[in-house]
């Protein structure tokens, strides 16, 4: 059998598509599960035991598979992505469309385990681990997201770094080496994909935005200081784990080119209470953001 899954989108969005991978695997164990997404994301995609093989596929553009026993439409509500797997011929397909309402407000694990759900295929929303590593004693601060929306300040990025001391660790992409030099000056790494996420594996703590080095860090139940804004964590957050999500509960545009008026709500005292309130005590016992959601 021959399993084709479309989610051509970024890193968080990959990870937090875990449970549904996992539940395919687990539904069709001997099939050849085929994932079409970016071909960046091609070390992450090596680390999830539900692929077997990865098709780079660049966002919503005609996919290179013909006649798969089962398409799986794990990108969006469509059209454009419904009709891009309908052109490669599956013999059944697997989206929302008028028959399997898509759920507007609902966390993003749980929108695909539902999806799959409503086709006989079970999920486990809480499968979201990769096989751990040795922990170290850096912290990662992570100033960097796709959006200036989700961009809080590198000047309190900065800031965040000077009073946690020496053993942080300051990372992001080539493209982002501007803001990682300004924030890190001097405790830096940039490089490939792997490199930021072994490092994040093996972390004692990670600081960062709404973005896709959070989901690497519940991924390895890494303890996390997770700064949102303006999507609700409700959406995007972690779900139980040792992390702390900040977030003063508002939402906003997140296509747009400044940061969020919530995000900048969040301040610098906050984040170093959140950071030392995890590395001074035990794994917190759930996500703090379920009571931030709540409270907004």
């Amino acid at each position: 059998m021959r399993v084709l899954v479309l989610r051509a989108l970024g890193l968080g969005d990959l990870l937090t598509a875990l449970p549904a991978l996992r539940g395919l695997r687990r539904a069709f164990p001997d099939a050849e599960i085929t994932l079409a997404a970016p071909g960046w994301l091609a070390d992450a995609v090596d680390r999830i035991d539900a692929v077997d093989r990865l098709l780079p596929t660049e966002g919503l553009v005609p996919i290179d598979y013909d006649s798969p026993d089962l398409a799986v439409n794990l990108h969006g509500r469509g059209p454009q992505s419904t009709e891009l797997l309908r052109a490669t011929h599956p013999a059944r397909l697997i989206t929302h469309g008028p028959h399997v309402p898509w759920p507007a407000r609902q966390h993003e694990v749980l929108r695909w385990c539902r999806l799959l759900a409503q086709f006989g295929i079970a999920c486990d929303p809480a499968d979201l681990r990769l096989p751990p590593l040795p922990r170290n004693g850096a912290i990662v601060v992570h100033p960097g997201a796709s959006h200036a929306a989700r961009r809080w300040p590198a000047a309190r990025f900065a800031a965040v770094v000077r009073a946690l001391g020496p053993s942080v660790v300051v990372t992001g992409s080539p493209t982002e080496a501007p803001l990682v030099r300004a924030v890190g000056r001097g405790r830096t790494r940039m490089g490939d994909l792997a490199g930021l996420m072994d490092l994040v594996a093996s972390a004692r703590l990670v600081i960062c935005g709404d973005t896709g080095v959070a989901h690497v860090a519940t991924a390895y139940r890494t303890p996390s200081v997770l700064l949102f804004g303006p999507v609700s964590p409700a959406a995007w957050g972690p779900r139980s784990g040792p992390h702390r999500v900040l977030w003063h509960g508002r939402t906003g545009d997140t296509f747009a080119d400044r940061p969020d008026p919530g995000l900048l709500g969040i301040t610098v005292d906050e984040v170093l209470d959140a950071a030392r309130s995890l590395l001074g005590g035990g794994p917190c016992p759930r996500s703090a953001s379920s009571a931030r959601a709540m409270s907004g």
